[in-house]
């Protein structure tokens, strides 16, 4: 009953019992491991999990296997996690729980015995990179909720954590060089109800301080997932630019943004502007250790370049040929400037156009499977995430009943159906070039813990078996398991979406979207994909 889905796992008769007597042992290599399953599983069976040798108790070993592989054998003699490096012990340590009943996940029911059935199971990832978008820029989401979400990332054994701080609704992460980012950019005076409706009337907030980012990386490093953060540029910038009206091209003041959709706000390219997010990027590779640093360059609307002459005279003073070249030109200066610390830049399809993305950039492609292709095929490393297969911020069913029915219609089925490797790819060199896949939750119409729980689960579960387990799909072997899945994630708190439906007190009445438009929608996603499908 494990998700996802294991390489192979036999079963035996017998079970083993985990109670206040058991031990936990583990070679030195593993120590952050075993205080880490010691914390998770001592509270429920009322013992301590000492170490030491003892029959009946749980042993990490390191064995030489493939990174993040591990193998987890339960007998009477006790259970053994191998693996070559902590993350395959600790990937082992989750599918042990897993292997536990639902109140192993339920810390309030302390002092249980609990039965471990004998199985021998092998494991190993499919993908290297597993991820899950968390847009914390359109709607906040607090530190102890965010590290929540990390929680339940490791659960279903994700990786990687793209968190998006900055768009024109918000600035969330605290830059000290520049305070007013925060101080104006992280506040709006209210918020658009659903994706048409009117403002609620409601102050909005929030940033993380830069002790919290620290907090938040390390606690998801203890659980081997890299943040990724985004620094969203020369698009999506209007917070920005409200905080430093320097860094646009009006002379007008602007507001942080208040309504969801592609604004017309973006970045000048003047140096000052370049050298302000340089500024910015120094101070965020202090605090993300990732080898990885996103800086967005998606839904540049080029209408203000255009109409500037400021813009056109650099156009003609660096020699480029249009806005998508200039475009180019200043995520080009970014992306040389992350590299000199190191760094390798992620950018969503877009940067391909113009003059073609930097190199090594690593691209996200979510407008369907094209760009993926194409980033592949042009020698770029490549992500997807196609928003019509695994936005999970779009609707679950048809109709009116969904809180917010926006977007395709998206069933875990639909999300489990995912393959990471488009077939245009298939049997090509080039497919070595995608390093994984990643799920996105963008936060427009998602304003809370409870609705971000709705419409991440179950479907981040199906995703995250497209990416670990192997490309053979067994749609009913993933129905079987996720019925006991679901307990799981009741225990834990989770309010899922049940299958038959959001429960009343998951409706939520007068902020839906019109079908009608979101497929007008749709077409324009299509049209926003034709210079990448025509190769400019």
């Amino acid at each position: 009953m494990v998700i996802p889905k294991p390489v192979r796992l036999d079963t035996r008769p017998g079970r083993l019992v985990l109670d206040r007597h058991t031990t936990l042992t583990a070679a030195p290599a593993l120590a952050e491991v075993a205080a880490w399953l010691r914390g998770e599983l001592s509270p429920v069976t009322g013992g301590e999990l000492p170490p030491g040798p003892r029959p009946g108790g749980i042993t990490l070993a390191v064995r030489e296997m493939p990174p993040e592989a591990y193998r987890l054998s339960v007998e009477d003699g006790g259970a053994l996690i191998e693996a070559a490096d902590a993350a395959g012990a600790f990937y082992g340590a989750q599918t042990l729980r897993q292997l536990l009943p639902p109140e192993a996940y339920r810390k309030a029911a302390a002092g249980r015995s609990l039965p471990l059935p004998h199985v021998r199971i092998e494991d190993r990832p499919r993908f290297a990179w597993r991820g899950c978008l968390l847009d914390v820029a359109r709607n906040f989401l607090p530190k102890a909720d965010l590290l929540r979400f990390i929680d339940l990332m490791a659960v279903h054994k994700l990786n990687v954590l793209h968190l998006h701080l900055t768009d024109d609704q918000g600035w969330r992460l605290e830059i000290r060089r520049y305070p007013r980012l925060t101080g104006v950019g992280a506040w709006r005076r209210e918020s658009q109800v659903g994706w048409n409706g009117p403002g609620d009337g409601r102050p909005h907030g929030g940033y993380y301080s830069q002790d919290d980012v620290r907090e938040i990386v390390a606690y998801a490093a203890r659980r081997h997932i890299t943040v990724v953060p985004e620094i969203d540029l020369p698009g999506h910038t209007q917070a920005a630019i409200a905080a430093h009206p320097e860094l646009g091209n009006l002379d007008t003041p602007l507001d942080v943004a208040t309504t969801w959709g592609v604004g017309p706000n973006v970045l000048n390219a003047e140096e000052h502007t370049v050298a302000f997010f340089q500024n910015v990027l120094d101070e965020v590779v202090e605090l993300f250790p990732s080898p990885y640093i996103s800086i967005g360059g998606d839904e540049c609307r080029k209408d203000q370049w255009r109409a500037s002459p400021a813009a056109q005279r650099r156009i003609r003073e660096l020699g480029l040929r249009d806005e998508a070249d200039l475009q180019s030109w200043i995520i080009g200066r970014i992306a040389s400037h992350l590299a000199a610390h190191g760094r390798r830049t992620v950018g969503w399809d877009e940067i391909l156009e113009g003059r073609g993305a930097p190199e090594h950039a690593v691209i996200t492609s979510w407008r369907d499977d094209h760009g993926t292709v194409v980033a592949a095929k042009s020698g770029h490393d490549v992500v997807p995430c196609p928003n019509t297969s695994v936005y999970l911020d779009y609707r679950q069913a048809p109709g009116d009943e969904e809180p917010v029915p926006f977007g395709t219609v998206l069933t875990v089925d639909d999300v489990y159906a995912f393959e990471p490797i488009p077939s245009a790819l298939a049997g090509d060199r080039a497919a070595r070039r995608v390093l994984g896949a990643q799920c996105c939750l963008w936060t427009e119409l998602i304003d809370s813990t409870r609705q971000l729980d709705y419409m991440a689960f179950p479907r981040l579960a199906a995703f995250a078996e497209t990416v670990w387990s192997s490309e053979d799909r067994d749609p009913a072997g993933f129905r079987r398991r996720l019925g006991a899945h679901l307990d799981r994630l009741t225990a834990l708190g989770v309010e899922y979406r049940p299958e038959t439906g959001p429960l009343p007190w998951q409706r939520r009445p007068g902020v839906a979207g019109r079908p009608e438009e979101d497929d007008a929608w749709q077409a324009k996603v299509s049209e926003w994909t034709r210079p990448l499908r025509e190769g400019r």
